[in-house]
């Protein structure tokens, strides 16, 4: 910058003119606006395309999270519908391993009676089962009896029920003619493969049931000897 300094103003208009130099002033000065204006024109086309560039970008980093934020939604759907598949599949599974469960009992029970050689030979008692009535404290109960003979003649005689548990602090017994009105005739059984012995009891409210005890008497007569076969069970009231 030192040739500016040597410049003296007053030799150039001296050597050049009044009005040459006032044109070589007007001169430089229009080219240094020409040349101010074609370089902020210059910046300012770069900062609205640099402008125009952010606001795309921005555009798709906008458009990318709403894409994401679909995909999750979806992705959290899919899972949501395997879940519930799922679990109807678990269901599914269990309800069938109950059914298979129920049919191998009932093939198992009715191989006792069609095939006896497979098991011991006579009568018993196959299932005893309470069910609880609306009304507190009375319940119905259903006895199955099963014969397993090669040959078969009929089964007669009749069943007895006792009910133990406790009463305050006592253990009690009590039979079945004390808590039902049923006499001997409702219990007997006569049958050559199987029978279904049933009827309902009221249990006193401050009774405690823990077991109960079924008893099948075969009476004598020409064809069978007396016989009793007994079987105990825990206290188990089905809904």
């Amino acid at each position: 910058m030192k040739w500016l300094a040597k410049i003296n103003l007053g030799v150039v208009i001296e050597r050049l003119g009044t009005f040459k130099s006032a044109l070589f002033l007007i001169t430089v000065i229009g080219l240094c606006l020409f040349t101010g204006y074609r370089v902020g024109n210059y910046y300012h086309h770069f900062q609205v395309t640099s402008l125009e560039q952010q606001k795309l970008r921005l555009e798709q980093l906008y458009q990318q999270q709403e894409d994401n934020i679909a995909r999750i939604h979806t992705l959290e759907v899919e899972l949501t519908v395997e879940q519930l598949a799922n679990i109807k599949a678990q269901e599914l599974l269990k309800e069938a391993a109950e059914q298979k469960f129920e049919v191998k009992k009932q093939l198992a029970f009715y191989e006792k009676i069609m095939a006896p050689e497979k098991e011991a030979a006579g009568l018993f008692v196959e299932n005893v089962n309470i069910v609880a009535s609306k009304i507190p404290n009375q319940y119905h109960f259903q006895v199955t009896l099963v014969q397993q003979q090669l040959k078969r003649r009929y089964s007669k005689g009749y069943i007895e029920l006792n009910f133990e548990g406790q009463e305050g602090d006592k253990t009690v017994k009590l039979k079945l003619a004390q808590v039902a009105k049923m006499d001997k005739k409702d219990l007997k059984f006569s049958f050559q493969y199987f029978q279904i012995i049933n009827g309902d009891f009221t249990l006193p409210a401050d009774f405690v049931p823990e077991s109960i005890t079924v008893s099948a008497i075969l009476t004598k007569s020409r064809w069978q000897k007396y016989a009793k076969k007994d079987k105990t069970v825990l206290w188990q009231v089905n809904q």
